[in-house]
């Protein structure tokens, strides 16, 4: 069935404005925010942590307006999408500029860093991830199987693999968390199962560009780094065997 343009056309822009003046609000809040924090630093993990989350809000709106052109125009918006991945990029730097970016390392390296959110319960900490994994994979989706970003995805599920890591304290987890009787006992074992997850995946899918697309050998190198950040996880929670596994698949 032929789409009538003009009235296609209006009826987008009708929709799209309305999604533009939200879109708006959330860049005109982080600039505010991001001044406000060159003047004042207290509190500032928390503002990261506020931004974190704008960010994904506006990679929501960004694939809105994509998904309002494809259905109402027929056509992909690619600008509107290009703006939901970089957004999404964005809302992972603020977190790695909290919990760091460190793929491989003792937990006594970045512990330190979530002090700085230790008022922050953990139920709220997964929520968060979990938001940020379904906006990945929506945008992901929105671009389809043979987009030029494939590899580049890599990057960006390992990024967000590692905050999802590093936003959890260990520590706090391995003493208590998996205490059937903690009130944060079923919400520390979905994180962990889908930090497993992740860090597998990460280590699969760098391997994967390693040897379908690019031969580098950092590539290769991150696929290793992330079997070994995984097996610090199966050591910390006395995983014995699953750790001795994954340290023969590395």
């Amino acid at each position: 069935m032929a789409i009538d343009t003009e009235k296609a056309r209006q009826k987008y822009t009708e929709r799209y404005n309305n999604y533009k003046t939200q879109i708006d609000v959330i860049l005109q809040r982080e600039k505010n925010l991001l001044q406000l924090m060159e003047k004042d630093s207290s509190g500032i993990e928390y503002k990261r942590l506020a931004l974190a989350e704008d960010m994904l809000n506006l990679s929501s709106l960004y694939l809105l307006v994509h998904n309002l052109s494809v259905s109402i125009l027929g056509t992909k918006s690619d600008d509107s999408l290009n703006e939901a991945r970089k957004t999404l990029y964005k809302s992972i730097i603020y977190l790695e500029e909290i919990v760091t970016n460190y793929v491989d390392v003792p937990f006594t390296d970045y512990e330190k860093n979530l002090e700085a959110i230790a008022s922050v319960p953990e139920a709220k900490r997964y929520q968060l991830i979990k938001k940020l994994g379904l906006a990945i994979r929506l945008v992901m989706d929105a671009y389809g199987e043979n987009t030029k970003w494939k590899w580049t995805f890599v990057e960006l599920e390992g990024r967000f693999a590692i905050v999802a890591k590093n936003i959890m304290d260990l520590r706090a987890i391995a003493k208590d968390g998996l205490d059937p009787h903690s009130p944060d006992y079923e919400i520390s074992v979905y994180h962990l199962r889908l930090v497993k997850h992740l860090l597998q995946q990460g280590a699969d899918r760098y391997r994967e560009k390693y040897e379908l697309s690019t031969k580098r050998i950092d590539d290769f190198r991150m696929a290793i780094q992330f079997l070994l950040a995984l097996r610090r996880i199966h050591l910390v929670l006395n995983e014995r065997e699953e750790a001795e596994e994954t340290k023969k698949k590395a």
